[in-house]
């Protein structure tokens, strides 16, 4: 595995983003509508990249933004837009860009009060809060993050009234709009000096943090957590979540410590993922070495990414959970003690999510929903009830409230964060121990990923995936049992290939949002036959990118659960 030597160690200053540079870059650097990589692309969380490789400019923002303002027009979404953003370095340009757009366009624009940040969780809970019982002049958002990814980059995604990520079809529409109107080199877009745009009597300051924080009690036992006293510490990683950590524990009385308050959009207090960059991954043992080196001073720690949507625990028990396992012990916990949920809610899943989910939900006797990658695949489902839980193995997650009503339509860190105190406090086990505990009973798997470069082309090849291209008879010596193009819960593609055998399976896809390949593998008979499983895997990726050149070998591979 090519590792970098930096890999789990603070973040050196040469290292650090140039914000200066960034910035600068952002307003002065055109992009080229006819250089893909420059072009507007919806991956599976929006818009995403770099100023400096002219992928997240001025001209992205003002291009989007109006693609968004027509598309709101055709929809007739005519309700307030709620607009937030993260702290990447990028993300307050993009706002002033985006709300000259919005103002110009006469949309009802909700700021945060006070110019706070705010995590995605936080919009859909209030696009979904102002849309209840209204059946016209619904309300929409805009999220400014690109969520985990390093500092020099920047991100841009629309969610719908819904409140959950934009579909295919909605992304598809913006995007090639947007991109249009790129082309024409922006004369179709309507702006306004900022100034004006916040004065603008469609501009208003909104209240994030209190309507949410007061109805975290509808989702999460606090009474319980507080009656348990236990000592838990969390870490924002700098996120948009930082200022609300300390409301919820003096809201709930929760003997809860922010360990890192502290804000900076070259995020040096990090330490460096696996391959050498700063990335805000509550998922990774290496990101998350800080926290990790604390958990003997909590009974339980958590930490989200930048814009809060995703989860990362430590428990004593485990130290960092690798994200199926705490997606297996939540929904274990959830299911037996949500007594108001519907008895025919399912538990939602993405193909590449640990096998580990299947056997739990068929103990739990539930449904199994499973969809492609993506968390837009869960929102009609947690909208309309018939789902209890939806995740993502790459640590998103969010679910119902205790009354089985809607809570969000998109992943929710910080409720995933304080449902392992409610886990721990009533159970007197931490995830860690239950997971380990279902293990004992239902098999214990072995679960990697493994990631490498990518071109674009390339990523085509491998979504073109067909079930036709597999060959061989067997995995890892098992008879293979299934080839999936489609998700089995929804028929969806899901834009690469599962190969299923009896204790294991493997599938591979490109990522949505980075210039890299995923094959993602897991067996039930240990890391043997799990380095088996992908090694035939490779076998596959080698023959389908086999028309453009080979892919990176395995062993010069990132594999995302090696500590």
């Amino acid at each position: 595995m090519n590792i970098s030597p930096l890999a789990g160690k603070p973040a050196p200053i040469r290292i650090l983003v140039d914000v200066s540079r960034l910035i600068t870059a952002y307003y002065t650097d055109i992009p080229d509508p006819a250089v893909p990589a420059q072009r507007v692309a919806f991956g599976t969380s929006g818009h995403r990249g770099s100023s400096i490789t002219r992928a997240f400019n001025e001209w992205h923002i003002l291009a989007i933004t109006q693609a968004i303002c027509f598309y709101r027009k055709q929809q007739a979404i005519d309700g307030p837009l709620y607009l937030g953003i993260d702290t990447h370095a990028l993300s307050i340009p993009a706002c002033a860009t985006a709300l000259e757009v919005l103002a110009a366009n006469g949309v009802e624009v909700m700021l945060a009060e006070g110019h706070e940040y705010t995590p995605t969780p936080v919009i859909s809970h209030a696009i979904l809060a102002y849309n209840h019982g209204r059946k016209i002049g619904l309300a929409d958002g805009i999220v400014i993050t690109p969520s985990h990814n390093p500092p020099h980059d920047g991100g841009f995604k629309y969610n719908p009234p819904n409140g959950g990520p934009a579909d295919n079809v909605a992304t598809g529409w913006i995007q090639a709009k947007a991109n249009s109107l790129l082309e024409g080199r922006l004369k179709e877009v309507k702006r306004i000096p900022h100034a004006q745009a916040l004065h603008a009597s469609t501009t208003h300051q909104h209240d994030y943090l209190s309507p949410y924080i007061d109805d975290l009690g509808d989702m999460i036992e606090m009474e319980v957590i507080r009656g348990s006293r236990l000592n838990l510490g969390v870490d924002p990683l700098g996120g948009a979540g930082v200022h609300y950590w300390g409301r919820i524990a003096k809201h709930y009385g929760l003997n809860l410590t922010v360990v890192n308050e502290e804000v900076d959009p070259t995020f040096r207090f990090m330490t460096v993922d696996w391959d050498g960059q700063i990335r805000m991954d509550p998922s990774s043992t290496y990101a998350m070495q800080r926290l990790i080196g604390m958990k003997d001073k909590f009974d339980l720690s958590f930490a989200c990414d930048t814009d809060h949507d995703r989860h990362g625990i430590v428990t004593k028990s485990h130290g960092l959970l690798p994200p199926n396992h705490y997606l297996s012990a939540a929904i274990f916990h959830l299911f037996q003690n949500r007594p108001e949920w519907r008895k025919d809610a399912a538990v939602g899943k993405t193909v590449v999510s640990s096998q580990m989910i299947d056997r739990v939900t068929a103990k739990l006797g539930r449904k199994l929903y499973e969809v492609p990658v993506g968390f837009k695949w869960f929102v009609d489902g947690l909208l309309d009830g018939s789902l209890g839980f939806g995740g993502e193995e790459s640590a998103g997650a969010t679910f119902a409230r205790r009354n089985g009503a809607v809570w969000t339509t998109d992943k929710d860190g910080i409720v995933m964060a304080l449902l392992a105190a409610e886990i721990t406090a009533r159970m007197g086990k931490d995830p860690g121990e239950i997971y380990h505990k279902l293990t004992r009973e239902l098999g214990e798997p072995c679960y990697d990923r493994v990631e490498a470069a990518a071109t674009p082309e390339q990523k085509e090849l491998l979504a073109r995936l067909s079930p036709q291209q597999v060959k061989m008879t067997e995995l890892a010596g098992e008879k293979i049992q299934g080839v999936l193009t489609q998700a089995p819960g929804n028929g969806a593609p899901i834009g690469g290939l599962k190969v299923s055998a009896q204790s294991g399976w493997f599938a591979a896809r490109p990522s949505g949002t980075e210039n890299i390949y995923k094959i993602y593998g897991e067996s039930f008979q240990g890391a043997d036959h799990l380095r088996r499983i992908l090694e035939d895997a490779q076998t596959i990726v080698r023959s389908a990118l086999a028309p453009s050149s080979p892919p990176t070998p395995a062993s010069e591979q990132k594999s995302k659960e090696s500590p």
